[in-house]
């Protein structure tokens, strides 16, 4: 089944509906160039509960956080890609820097980021303390980053 494309503003009553379907596991990211890494990580993600959401960052914002370059797909193409795969239930694009506004609309019971941020803090880790859900931190594929592919393209 594909994934419900959520708009912003219709997240807190969605949040309310899905959340009666099980565990909401909620991850964020810019997804730019999708790849085995991404998968790997978005399956796992899906193992720690009933319901995975993403979101994912707006062209302006990842333009903001990566650079005027980025992203290499557009937000609707990432979107549409994401939204094909099987374990992915619902997906958020939003605007800011980081997606805080977006936990607070979803209170997610679980937040998963990447290994990488083991030891620094996690944007939303206090709203999910403070209702009872919990951060968790899932390992990266070695090897396997946006970064790398697009290293690799530009010395072709």
């Amino acid at each position: 089944m594909r994934a419900q494309i959520i708009e912003y503003s219709e997240v807190s009553d969605k949040a309310v509906i899905l959340r009666k379907n099980g565990t909401i596991v909620f991850t964020n990211g810019c997804f730019d160039l999708l790849h085995a890494g991404h998968i790997e990580y978005l399956r796992k993600a899906k193992k720690l509960g009933d319901i995975l959401w993403i979101g994912i960052n707006s062209d302006k914002s990842v333009k903001r956080i990566k650079g005027d370059k980025r992203p290499i797909l557009c937000q609707t193409d990432r979107v549409e890609i994401l939204a094909s795969l099987r374990f992915v239930d619902a997906i958020t694009l939003f605007d800011e820097d980081t997606p805080l506004e977006l936990i607070k609309m979803i209170k997610p019971d679980i937040l998963v980021k990447g290994g990488d941020y083991k030891d620094k803090l996690i944007v939303g880790s206090d709203v999910l303390k403070n209702n009872g859900g919990t951060v968790k931190l899932i390992d990266f594929v070695d090897g396997k980053s946006t970064s790398a592919i697009i290293k690799k393209i530009k010395s072709l």
